[in-house]
């Protein structure tokens, strides 16, 4: 895929003291004085597959000279996202594997990746994967314990905190100031919430104490606002829990669901006290800003096993930008293989977005999605034809890196 010359971001240094605190050395408007009347904002998701099991796994495998990493970053210095949303990719305190991956993967020329790849910005913060609740999420009788049972009573499964995290990279500002979270929002708060039942007995499936405390999101909500040229940008992320790994009470479908459907109360008007980030502000996106959301979504909108009205509720959203789905010419091509062996499925080929093995086969689980008032100039997925050199550096995930091109004339 072929990158379109992009905008010239003035020399900046960024130090990451905190979750929320970015330090920027220099003139922090230098980069918007430097733009051109119109230029392209591209826009990504990539589920990277960047996490390990044991806490600090990740930090140890960058340290390496990870063969994985290496493919991840040569996708991205492929495509040069200005803005990308980094699913799977282990958090911790200090930002070591973001540094890691920023100084030893993206700033240095990778094999079948492109020049080095420097992002000034960064978001990082806490999520709720392997954040143990004290509670009994699974129903197995016991709280916590080793391996997939500490896992399933995590607020998100996880095998350590912050397995599975969320890194926002940017060569724009980012006022972290104004960033809302809403990794402790409870799903009970939300209006309608699609509490489990018990199909058996039609009881709701979490005892009263539990569905009480039970936060929404498997890992976190995120708006981060972006400055770019054409005036700040609501950078939407999230990665809600697969709609599996559970039982016939579905609880992990009806949360993926809930978790897609709070991007869509956060996008609708209306007063709504019970919408309270983590630092206690409360209420939805304003009318009129501009917003993309994006992430591993985990909900195809015809095939595999979630609720598919809520991401078709979310597609259709009245301030969801209409454009034709990204494709690729390496998703068709699987997806055409998996249906000689008997695996058909109803989405158009050419818009899967992984390759999730024999028993799933193809699906589109990442997105990202513009809001209206941006022009779309093009859009695509990073997922080329096994014909192709560039198929060498496209298996380093199961996912493949989404990405849009959006027309912002400078104010």
């Amino acid at each position: 895929m072929a990158r379109f010359p992009l905008l010239l971001v003035a020399p900046l240094a960024l130090l990451l003291a905190a979750c929320t605190q970015v330090n920027v050395k220099g003139d922090p408007d230098a980069w918007m004085r430097s733009m051109s009347d119109d230029a392209t904002l591209r826009v990504a998701t990539y589920n990277t597959s960047l996490y390990e099991d044991d806490t600090g796994g990740l930090i140890r495998r960058l340290e390496g000279a990870d063969a994985g990493a290496r493919k991840i970053a040569s996708v991205l210095q492929r495509v040069r996202p200005d803005v990308v949303l980094l699913n799977e990719f282990d958090y911790d305190t200090d930002g070591r594997a973001a540094d890691l991956f920023q100084r030893h993967y993206l700033e240095v020329a990778q094999p079948g990746g492109g020049d080095p790849l420097r992002y000034p910005y960064r978001y990082l913060a806490p999520v709720n994967t392997g954040v143990p609740s004290g509670l009994d999420l699974d129903r197995n009788g016991s709280a916590g314990g080793e391996g997939r049972n500490r896992g399933n009573d995590a607020w998100g499964y996880g095998l350590h905190p912050g397995q599975y995290g969320m890194l926002v990279l940017s060569k724009f500002p980012i006022d972290a100031e104004q960033v809302r979270t809403f990794q402790l929002l409870k799903w009970s708060a939300l209006p309608g919430a699609r509490q489990p039942k018990d199909p058996k007995t039609g009881e709701p499936w979490y005892p009263a104490n539990v569905w009480s405390q039970l936060r929404l999101s498997s890992k976190s909500h995120w708006d981060v606002p972006v400055r770019t040229p054409s005036g700040t940008l609501h950078f939407l992320v999230s990665h809600p829990t697969p709609p599996v790994f559970d039982g016939p009470e579905d609880r992990n479908g009806a949360r993926n669901a809930d978790e897609l459907r709070l991007w869509s109360e956060y996008l609708s008007p209306g007063d709504k006290p019970w919408l309270c980030d983590d630092r206690g502000r409360c209420g939805g996106l304003p009318e009129g800003a501009r917003f993309v959301i994006a992430g591993d979504l985990n909900n195809d909108p015809v095939d595999g096993d979630g609720r598919h009205e809520a991401i078709v509720e979310l597609l259709e959203h009245p301030r969801v930008l209409r454009y034709a789905t990204p494709r690729s010419e390496g998703a068709a091509e699987v997806t055409a293989k998996y249906a000689a062996s008997g695996i058909v499925h109803r989405g158009a080929p050419a818009h899967a977005t992984g390759d999730f093995g024999p028993k799933a086969g193809t699906m589109r689980l990442d997105y990202v999605l513009p809001s209206v008032g941006f022009a779309l100039k093009d859009s695509g997925v990073f997922w080329p034809a096994s014909s192709s050199p560039e198929a060498a550096i496209a298996d380093g995930s199961d996912h493949h890196l989404v990405w849009v091109d959006l027309d912002v004339p400078a104010p």
